[in-house]
């Protein structure tokens, strides 16, 4: 698509949007597709008119959808993903597709770092056992072993990978890793596959880019090989593991125990858990601290003003940075 051909309009395809409209809204014509009601109609009226889709990186942006939109040139993640848009999809109609990529590295290590903690410490578990009335003068405390130096393992060495491992580091955890893609100069150990880092750690923290590739990486085979004493923390993409082989090891207590931030489907139902042992639950919180949000919001306001401006320098800077 050149440059000349893109549509005036911006498209908000999911309500979790609701927040960017008034935002968006003061500078650009704003379309909302949950309230057009008759969503065929819609797209036969002003289709034609859309030239950006803004979204969270992990709503689903339908092919089908896009192959309406003919005049549509950019999609804007609000987030750090884009593991709902097929970005190659995208790219051979010629739609640039940009996402804050690392932006909020640090407050999900942050996350992960407290899930790892609280899963190893059992800090959730003696909360509930003290409001239950379980702590008497004579029982004895749960013993748990030490974090330092026992070994924990990175799956992905992205910037999120990067900064758990420094966090896990810190504790005087033996960090090691595995992906698929090489990170040269990290002075960490790669492990020669996913199984074989599995083998050889007691934590496995997943952090890597959910796409094709890597959905139901963390099968059953891997989970088992975790083991009995092993806590798996997930702050990637529910789809990355087999969230039912998850269940079923941590009821069957193959696993130790795990805590996610992610899930196969968000909101996930609460009854999924309601017997589920050993797993701490938090609802995609990792990355959407006060501070990264307003500046991911600011950024994709920015980029969307840019993209509908006329400043065709600006626009085809910021189209360099489209992911691939």
């Amino acid at each position: 698509m050149t440059l000349t051909t893109h549509g005036s309009d911006v498209l908000l395809i999911h309500e979790n949007m609701r927040p960017i409209l008034p935002a968006l809204g003061a500078a650009h014509e704003v379309h909302c597709l949950w309230d057009v009601g008759d969503a065929d109609a819609f797209l036969k009226a002003k289709g034609s008119q859309i030239g950006v889709i803004v979204t969270a990186g992990e709503n689903k942006v339908e092919p089908a959808l896009v192959e309406r939109l003919s005049r549509l040139g950019l999609i804007v993640c609000v987030g750090s993903g884009f593991d709902g848009v097929d970005v190659a999809h995208c790219n051979a109609r010629g739609i640039a597709v940009l996402a804050a990529v690392g932006a909020n590295a640090d407050d999900v290590a942050d996350h992960a770092l407290g899930l790892s903690i609280a899963a190893w410490r059992g800090i959730a578990a003696d909360d509930r056992m003290i409001r239950g009335g379980g702590w008497l003068a004579s029982n004895r405390l749960p013993q748990r072993h030490s974090m330092r130096n026992a070994p924990a393992g990175i799956v992905g060495l992205g910037s999120v990978g990067r900064a758990v491992a420094d966090r896990l580091a810190a504790l005087g955890m033996d960090v090691r890793w595995w992906g698929p893609r090489a990170h040269p100069g990290t002075g960490l150990p790669r492990a020669a596959s996913l199984h074989d880092l599995a083998s050889g750690v007691r934590l496995l923290v997943v952090c890597c880019r959910a796409d094709d590739s890597s959905k139901g990486l963390v099968d059953r085979t891997v989970i088992d090989t975790l083991g009995s004493d092993g806590i798996l923390v997930n702050v990637s993409r529910g789809s990355v593991i087999d969230e039912t082989a998850l269940i079923d090891a941590l009821k069957a207590g193959r696993l130790g125990g795990a805590a996610l931030d992610v899930f196969e489907t968000e909101p996930t139902p609460a009854a999924r858990w309601a017997d589920v042992p050993n797993v701490i639950l938090t609802p995609h919180a990792a990355g959407v601290t006060i501070d990264t949000l307003h500046a991911m919001i600011r950024l994709s306001i920015e980029r969307v003003s840019i993209f509908l401006g006329d400043d065709d320098v600006r626009r085809k800077d910021l189209l360099r940075e489209s992911v691939a």
